[in-house]
């Protein structure tokens, strides 16, 4: 007896090729915005020129800035009809004092990482700039430009080499005055200097 083995006519068409495998997910940016006195007007153009609905932003206004532009940026922030809907704009109420190249500038810069990572872990890139700095494409083409990178990828170049950055950045010391004081001032340096550390290794960026 002639056995056949069971087909279908699905199996002998062609259907082609498979599909592509789906494309990543659009990047996400997170942003600080930060400005100083008289930075009110300039911080809102920035973040206007910066945003997107897919993106998030901490923006600051420092303890030197009046309390009526901070309050102004809050309420425009607030009765603004696309941030308060989207409602991916946070500004830090709480005004820290930053002094330009002292540790008070990192405080704030790694607050308001905090405050991004808290609000939302849903960001592949962090981005700081100053209510002066004004981008020079627009978000849809720099969410295109990044959209293929690896989403691990680092644009900070780091090491643990210091080189001469041991002798002129590690181990002098600095005061601060925007850590206990309410009026800005520069940093100033002091003639002694100190040991690197032996409990973690410093890197440069």
């Amino acid at each position: 007896m002639n056995q056949r083995m069971p087909g279908y006519a699905e199996s002998k068409i062609d259907t082609g090729p498979l599909p592509p495998p789906p494309a990543p997910a659009l990047p996400r940016f997170a942003y600080l915005v930060s400005g100083s006195k008289g930075d009110l007007e300039k911080l809102w153009r920035t973040l206007h020129a910066l945003y997107h609905p897919r993106n998030q932003y901490v923006v600051h206004l420092d303890l030197e800035a009046p309390a009526e532009e901070r309050l102004t940026l809050a309420s425009r922030i607030k009765n603004h009809t696309v941030f308060s809907k989207v409602g991916n704009v946070y500004m830090i109420t709480k005004a820290n004092m930053v002094t330009y190249r002292g540790p008070t500038m990192v405080a704030n810069t790694l607050h308001a990482c905090a405050i991004h990572l808290n609000r939302s872990k849903d960001w592949d890139w962090f981005i700081n700039l100053s209510a002066s700095d004004y981008p020079l494409v627009t978000q849809d083409d720099l969410i295109h430009a990044f959209s293929d990178l690896n989403r691990n990828l680092n644009f900070i170049e780091h090491t643990s080499q210091l080189g001469w950055k041991a002798d002129k950045r590690a181990m002098p010391l600095i005061i601060d005055p925007g850590l206990y004081r309410s009026i800005k001032s520069d940093i100033f340096w002091t003639s002694q200097k100190r040991t690197l550390p032996t409990s973690f290794k410093l890197f440069t960026g």
